[in-house]
């Protein structure tokens, strides 16, 4: 599966959740897939997308939040795992797209080959999915809709010369229109 049919998969799902999505070809996917105002699309930023989801999740609990991750995103920002496990927030629902590369600038290894993701998380309280099909994908979000968080769901997926296209809404008003949708 790759990442863009993993995407779809997962929107599928969602209504009127909160996503925080990484940058790079994540926030492309998700923004080709569910665009809707509750998204906020990380531009920049690499690697702080489940940081501010966190920040969201504590503010909102009342809100289901996904955090649209990469691979090489979380691993840049491994201490947001030991936040997240710490501070427990029961609406986070933590997705990590892992092809164990860079696929957004030009395919350079992660090293999420040789740490394992899950691992980290489930020592940190995380409940644990690992999704490696499409139908797997689907299950585990149905099962999830029980559960509390934190959740990281892995979703182990494959590279692909597909691409959607950018995110064509500036940053500023991404922002704004969030921050307006999550009052």
């Amino acid at each position: 599966m790759i990442r863009k049919e993993a995407v779809e998969i997962v929107c599928k799902f969602l209504k009127d959740e909160i996503v925080v999505s990484a940058n790079g070809f994540i926030s492309r996917d998700v923004f080709s897939s569910l665009e809707k105002e509750s998204n906020f699309y990380m531009i920049g930023s690499m690697g702080l997308a489940s940081s501010i989801g966190l920040g969201i999740a504590l503010k909102k609990p009342k809100k289901k939040i996904f955090v649209f991750d990469g691979d090489g995103n979380i691993l840049m920002n491994l201490g947001s795992l030991v936040t997240i496990g710490s501070l427990q927030p029961r609406n986070l629902i933590h997705i990590i797209f892992d092809n164990r590369i860079h696929e957004s600038t030009g395919g350079q290894p992660t090293h999420s080959r040789n740490n394992n993701i899950s691992k980290i998380a489930k020592i940190n309280n995380y409940s644990i999915f690992m999704a490696n099909t499409k139908r797997s994908l689907e299950n585990t979000m149905k099962k999830i809709q029980k559960i509390k968080g934190p959740i990281l769901i892995h979703v182990h997926i494959t590279k692909s010369k597909e691409k959607s296209s950018r995110v064509d809404i500036l940053p500023k008003e991404i922002t704004s229109r969030f921050m307006n949708s999550i009052k």
